[in-house]
């Protein structure tokens, strides 16, 4: 007798249980526990199982298991990939055409080239000297040990996927901050996607899209790391003082002037913090994505964790964390210049 047979005899299912049961063969555990004697006895509160999908299913046959209902979503989900594939596949292929043409530019310039254009980045962005030499320093260590290649693909993936992060998440986070149903409906959003662990955004990706193909890691990538951007845009431009707001509306600004003359500078602190969290997202998951073909420097982790190699991991895990040095403080520096020029 299992436990909750009680139940669908109460409301009177127990015909209706008994249609499903089953003439296959019993499993070995319960043969063990017929033998032992336990489907007969009485179980004590203390060991009562919570009533969960399994343990009904024990009691009705017909009761579905949670392995039902797992498959059922998967089911349900091939059943519509090829649906899906034809609707995604024409909108995500310029971030395949995006990555691609990164990675093949910086991997095809010469080094006395790329090393010279991202320190005059450096230096257009912070107007800091010493960080200029820092980056330097640092990017010929890595070309030093034969790192250059690795990092360059590592550094082009964050460039696209940061880029297209602040692309798609400013102008989200705006509309947020212009209407709280906006912003009611978006924040679940966000807070699956900033739950969820970074190896599930690979699941349903890998479905959809080939393992050789840029953009699957490109999707994950932008996923993990867009949350930060668009949470800080909205807070940015609600903590914007409204005496500032009143006093534009006054001198007759319009909404749109009003968003770009005075709410996206004055937010424009907050939103470079986002900008910073997001550069440093995508560069965890950068590594994550190594397990489905990104390049970079993923791919020595990965290789050392794989090959039981502590060198080459241990060394690959240093330049990572050279390259999230470098984007912090790149960031860092720049947010400051904003801030210095609007306190005078």
């Amino acid at each position: 007798m299992a436990t909750y047979d009680f139940l669908f005899s109460s409301l009177g299912l127990k015909e209706w249980c008994a249609e499903g049961k089953s003439d296959a063969p019993m499993s070995m555990a319960a043969l063990l526990s017929k033998s032992k004697g336990t489907d007969e006895q009485e179980v004590s509160i203390w060991e009562l199982p919570f009533p969960s999908m399994d343990a009904l299913n024990d009691s009705c046959a017909r009761f579905p298991q949670s392995r039902d209902l797992t498959k059922g979503l998967e089911e349900g989900f091939l059943a519509v990939k090829d649906n899906l594939s034809v609707v995604l596949d024409p909108i995500t292929q310029p971030l395949s055409w995006a990555l691609d043409g990164t990675l093949y530019g910086m991997l095809n310039t010469p080094w006395w080239i790329v090393i010279p254009v991202l320190l005059a980045v450096v230096l257009f962005v912070t107007k800091s000297w010493k960080l200029v030499g820092f980056v330097a320093g640092s990017l010929c260590l890595l070309a030093f040990i034969d790192y250059y290649e690795y990092a360059m693909q590592t550094l082009a993936i964050i460039f696209v996927c940061a880029f297209l992060c602040v692309l798609i998440g400013v102008p989200i986070g705006i509309a947020m901050s212009r209407s709280d149903m906006m912003q009611r409906l978006t924040i679940p959003v966000l807070d699956m996607l900033q739950t969820l662990p970074p190896f599930v955004y690979l699941i349903p990706l890998i479905f959809l899209f080939s393992v050789t193909e840029s953009k699957l890691y490109g999707i994950a990538i932008i996923l993990y790391a867009i949350v930060p951007v668009i949470r800080l845009t909205n807070l940015g431009i609600r903590l914007v003082d409204k005496d500032v707001i009143e006093a534009a509306n006054a001198f007759g600004m319009t909404s749109h002037q009003k968003l770009f003359k005075v709410q996206i500078p004055l937010a424009l602190p907050n939103i470079m913090a986002g900008v910073n969290q997001t550069i440093m997202m995508s560069l965890a998951m950068v590594v994550i994505a190594s397990l489905v073909s990104a390049p970079g420097l993923g791919v020595l982790v990965l290789q050392g964790i794989r090959n039981l190699e502590l060198g080459v991991g241990l060394v690959a895990g240093l330049g990572i964390v050279i390259l999230a040095v470098i984007l912090d403080r790149v960031t860092k520096a720049s947010l400051a210049r904003i801030n210095a020029s609007q306190k005078q």
